[in-house]
C-alpha cells in the first residue's frame, strides 16, 4: 500500500496526459507546420520545385545555413571561455557581466541589427578601422555571421555553466598531478565531460540562427545571389502574393533545420552512451 502511494504521480494518470500533451503538441507546433506543408503543396510538384531549389533560393540557403554553422561554431570556442570565467572565477562586476550575456535574449532582434550596422558600417566606430584593413563587415555575408554569432552566444553559454558547475576542480588537479600537460587535462579530462552540453549549445545556437531575421537584415546588405538570406526571401515572396513559393522555401528550411538538429541529437545520444 505504501509503495503504491509512493509511486503515485502528482499530475493526472499516464493517459490523461499524454493526451493533453498530444494536444498542445498538435494545436502549437504540428498543425502549424501542416499547414506550411499543404500551402507548399497546392501549386503542384512542379511549382514546389520552381521555388525551393531555384538558384535565388540555394544561394539564400547556402548564406542562412552556412553563417549559422559558422555563428554557432564560433559561439562553441568563446561562449565555453565565457562560461568558464563564468563559473570558475569571481570578480567585480560579475553578475552584470552575466546579465549582459542574456540582452541577445530580451533585445528586440531589430535593434540589434541596428546597433551592429552602426558599429560595423564603413562609417562606424568599428567598421571604419576595419574598412582600412580592407575587412568589411556591414553589408556582406560576413555581417550575417556577426549577427548569428552574437545572438547564439547566450544558448552556448547558459547551455554550459551547469555542467561546469558541476565538474570537479580536484579531477583537473588529480590529471595535472599525474603529469597531464594543461592540453591534455583539457582535451582528456574537461572536454569530454563538456562535449554533450557543447553539443546542445551548438544545436540550439544553429537553429537559432538559421531561422534569424530581424537582427541580421540590417546589416546584410539583402542582395539577392550575394547577401540575401532565406528567411528574407520568403518575406520577399509573401509580398509579391506568391504564398505558395514562400511556403515551399519555408518547408525546405524547415527539413533542413529538423535533420541537422536530429543528426547532432543521435551524436550526444551516442556520446552519453559511450561515457555510460
Amino acid at each position: 500500500m505504501l509503495m503504491a502511494r509512493a509511486s503515485r504521480s502528482v499530475l493526472p494518470g499516464f493517459t490523461l496526459s499524454l493526451g493533453i500533451t498530444l494536444f498542445w503538441l498538435s494545436v502549437i507546433v504540428l498543425i502549424p507546420l501542416s499547414a506550411v506543408f499543404a500551402r507548399s503543396a497546392a501549386g503542384g510538384w512542379q511549382a514546389f520545385l520552381a521555388a525551393a531549389v531555384s538558384d535565388r533560393a540555394l544561394a539564400a540557403y547556402r548564406l542562412s545555413f552556412g553563417a549559422a554553422l559558422i555563428g554557432a561554431a564560433i559561439n562553441c570556442v568563446f561562449g565555453l571561455i565565457v562560461a568558464w570565467v563564468l563559473v570558475r572565477y569571481d570578480f567585480p562586476g560579475k553578475r552584470l557581466f552575466g546579465a549582459a550575456i542574456d540582452l541577445p535574449f530580451a533585445l528586440p532582434t531589430a535593434v540589434a541589427g541596428i546597433a551592429l550596422a552602426t558599429l560595423y558600417a564603413d562609417t562606424g566606430l568599428i567598421g571604419a578601422q576595419l574598412a582600412k584593413l580592407d575587412l568589411p563587415i556591414a553589408y556582406k555575408p560576413a555581417g550575417v555571421v556577426l549577427a548569428l554569432t552574437f545572438i547564439g552566444l547566450p544558448f552556448v553559454v547558459r547551455t554550459l555553466e551547469p555542467v561546469l558547475a558541476e565538474v570537479s576542480q580536484e579531477t583537473e588537479e588529480a590529471a595535472m598531478t599525474l603529469g597531464a600537460s594543461r592540453l591534455q587535462t583539457i582535451s582528456r579530462v574537461i572536454l569530454p565531460t563538456l562535449l554533450p552540453a557543447l553539443v546542445t549549445g551548438f544545436a540550439l545556437a544553429f537553429a537559432r540562427g538559421a531561422g534569424e531575421y530581424g537582427s541580421v537584415i540590417f546589416i546584410a546588405g539583402n542582395m539577392p545571389f550575394h547577401s540575401e538570406i532565406a528567411p528574407l526571401l520568403i518575406v520577399t515572396q509573401l509580398e509579391e502574393y506568391d504564398f505558395a513559393g514562400a511556403a515551399s522555401i519555408a518547408v525546405v528550411m524547415l527539413l533542413v533545420s529538423f535533420a541537422m538538429l536530429m543528426i547532432l541529437n543521435l551524436l550526444q545520444h551516442w556520446q552519453r552512451s559511450r561515457r555510460a
